[in-house]
């Protein structure tokens, strides 16, 4: 599709959701099978209000059924879904209304607490609404009263998903079908956060009341590790630690702990809960106020505002045996940026490691927040 935004000063080119490329295959499909007409190009109106027109392709015409299949374009969003195949195949029913299942390709849940119920495909409800409204069209145009069974596939799905989160939620056998506009903008930061979401609600509905939050992958390194727990007990967060603790505050969690990473986590203690270096880094000013603070002396402060990471800046602490009593003020600090960013409605606590000195802090109720979480 030819649409774009601007985003950081770019010309981004958007694209359309797995939904939208199921909902055009099932139409045309639906139309091919009721009319008797080819269909190569479908028209499609998204949520978002956008219209698209979509190439058919590999279309394969039985006396009682016909599929095809839209190729999925993701514009200029680093999608793993990019290119990929969506197929759809609508055959009459004997059963009233329409019926949507997933085959091949598609995942299918196995834990409670995602959109779909236990042992329904992963097709999300947006998803599944397109394509009942889209077909509920094609009967009324075709004067066709009867029923029609859908089955979307996605012949590269298993493969795909191992590089998603399907398997961390619990969703087996293939991707999800997805999207809540039909339209793909590139780099979406509410794309993350409603993963995060959707992780967090399922972890609820299981029957957690506290959780575990890292940032990514040095977390889940060090939480797999040096605490000796599995890594995917942890929910990663990304950037969106601010918006990772709104979710946990919103969906009733009673407990929050966060490990993570000295240069993510020293962040917060400035009140800055987006982390990515776009909205500002200030690490090492946050250091030095707080090796200040602690005594640190004017010349070695100039010297860990020079520091590129935060392991520099720790070798100087160490070096003058400030970075116990440094690390504790900044820590306390973080602790209540967090209680503050939660109302206080949830209890929160963390742990701040580095990878070349190991554990740095915690907060003092993070040893039993952790237990919390593993006798869960």
């Amino acid at each position: 599709m030819e649409a774009y935004i601007i985003k950081g000063g770019k010309r981004l080119r958007l694209g359309y959701t797995t939904g939208s490329c199921a909902a055009a295959a099932a139409k045309a499909a639906a139309w091919m099978l009721l009319t008797g007409t080819r269909k190569e190009q479908i028209s499609l109106q998204t949520p978002k209000g956008i219209a698209l027109n979509l190439p058919v392709v590999d279309i394969k015409v039985e006396e009682n059924r016909v599929s095809c299949a839209v190729l999925k374009d993701s514009g200029d969003d680093p999608d793993v879904t990019d290119g990929t195949l969506i197929y759809a195949s609508v055959s009459r029913s004997d059963a009233p209304g329409i019926v949507i299942d997933g085959g091949p390709g598609v995942g299918r849940v196995t834990k409670q607490g995602l959109e779909q119920p236990v042992g329904e495909a992963a097709i999300n409800s947006v998803p599944r609404q397109m394509i009942r409204e889209n077909l509920e069209e094609v009967c009324r145009l075709a004067d066709y009263s009867g029923g029609l069974s859908v089955m979307i596939s996605v012949p590269d799905g298993q493969r795909l998903a191992n590089q998603t989160f399907n398997p961390r939620l619990g969703i087996v056998g293939g991707i999800s079908i997805l999207g809540t506009t039909g339209i793909v903008e590139p780099m979406s930061d509410q794309a993350l956060i409603d993963t995060i979401r959707v992780e967090l609600a399922q972890r609820k509905a299981m029957g957690a009341e506290y959780v575990l939050l890292t940032p990514g992958n040095y977390g889940a390194d060090f939480i797999g590790q040096t605490i000796g727990i599995a890594p995917n007990t942890a929910v990663l967060t990304s950037n969106f630690i601010g918006d990772a603790l709104d979710l946990c505050k919103e969906l009733g969690f009673q407990g929050v702990l966060l490990i993570g990473h000295i240069g993510k986590l020293v962040k917060l203690a400035g009140g800055m809960f987006n982390t990515h270096s776009k909205y500002g880094d200030c690490r090492m000013e946050i250091l030095a106020a707080y090796a200040g603070a602690a005594g640190l002396a004017p010349l070695q402060i100039a010297k860990i505002l020079e520091c590129a990471t935060c392991d520099d800046a720790l070798r100087i602490l160490y070096e003058h045996r400030l970075c116990e009593v440094t690390l504790e003020r900044l820590t306390y600090r973080i602790a209540w940026m967090m209680n503050d960013r939660v109302s206080g409605k949830v209890e929160t606590g963390a742990m701040l490691f580095s990878k070349v000195y190991g554990l740095l802090s915690e907060t003092n109720n993070a040893k039993a927040l952790l237990k919390q979480v593993m006798e869960e």
